[in-house]
């Protein structure tokens, strides 16, 4: 069984759990920026556990099922058709052969995934079927007329057609942080709750840039290079936040004031380009 893509939109890639317990050797984890949306699909159609997924920028995604397959999309709401008809969202689909699935703009949330009953089964590079935009590891990233291969149907079988969950926030998105490590680093120590930040159009994978402020350092000093977690809040010396993500660098020498509960980074991997965004201390 495969997929071929007709269209890819801005961008479109390959994602499962990403590489964990690599850092040590300078890899980092990767892995679907919205874990949660990633692993619905993916449980919709109860696939194994790590299964491989196509994670789609801001829609565009356009495909084409070569044999009989089911599929599930999830994350932000992007308008979906087969054929020409619209189909639902967080839901089974089936997809007879040469039955061509597109994906429109979704009006809320930035990252939509697109599972497969079987996963993707293309080559893992240390054991995982990520792309890794940072550093570059793993599979390239998708182009017009890649074709996907798709794995054995998984042993179990869907239990639910459909999930209710919830919409990614549409308007200001309220993130849950722990203090520090380096918090003593801000001339006032309030002000990174106090502002209403705005996600500037310059974010990626790597992370969210925000724009407001600016936050003031006690100390204009660099920092020797520090370990770095997915949800870091770093400052550097223009004194506007950068809220890593997925494929964030492993080390840094900006202080990190603040870290992004891991339940609410995922949210943070679907703001859009000029959605407020604000911190509420965890």
């Amino acid at each position: 069984m495969t997929l071929t893509v007709l269209a890819t939109g801005p961008r479109a890639l390959l994602q499962d759990e990403g590489r964990p317990g690599l850092a040590a050797i300078g890899v980092g984890r990767s892995g679907a920026a919205d874990r949660a949306s990633w692993a619905l699909g993916n449980r919709l159609l109860a696939n194994d556990r790590g299964a491989a997924s196509v994670e789609v920028l801001l829609g565009g995604l356009r495909l084409r099922a070569e044999r009989a397959v089911v599929v599930a999309v999830t994350g932000a709401p992007a308008p979906a058709l087969v054929d020409g008809k619209p189909v639902g969202h967080n839901a089974l689909l089936p997809l007879r052969a040469g039955a061509v699935l597109a994906l429109g703009t979704p009006d809320r949330g930035l990252r939509t995934y697109l599972a497969v009953r079987g996963g993707i089964a293309v080559d893992e590079v240390l054991g995982s079927r990520s792309t890794d935009t940072l550093s570059g590891i793993g599979p390239p990233p998708l182009a017009d007329g890649t074709v996907l291969p798709v794995g054995p149907e998984p042993r179990e079988l869907p239990l639910v057609d459909i999930a209710p969950v919830a919409l990614p926030e549409a308007g200001v998105v309220t993130l849950r942080v722990v203090p520090g490590p380096r918090d003593d680093q801000l001339a006032d120590p309030d002000a990174l709750f106090a502002t209403t930040w705005t996600a500037s159009d310059r974010g990626d994978r790597v992370g969210v840039r925000l724009t407001g402020g600016p936050l003031r350092r006690r100390d204009d000093s660099e920092l020797p290079s520090e370990g770095l977690v997915r949800g870091a809040i770093q400052l550097p010396p223009g004194g506007e936040p950068v809220l890593f993500l997925a494929d964030h660098p492993l080390t840094g020498g900006y202080p990190v004031v603040g870290v992004v509960r891991d339940a609410d980074v995922d949210r943070a991997a679907q703001i859009r380009p000029g959605q407020p965004v604000r911190f509420r201390p965890a």
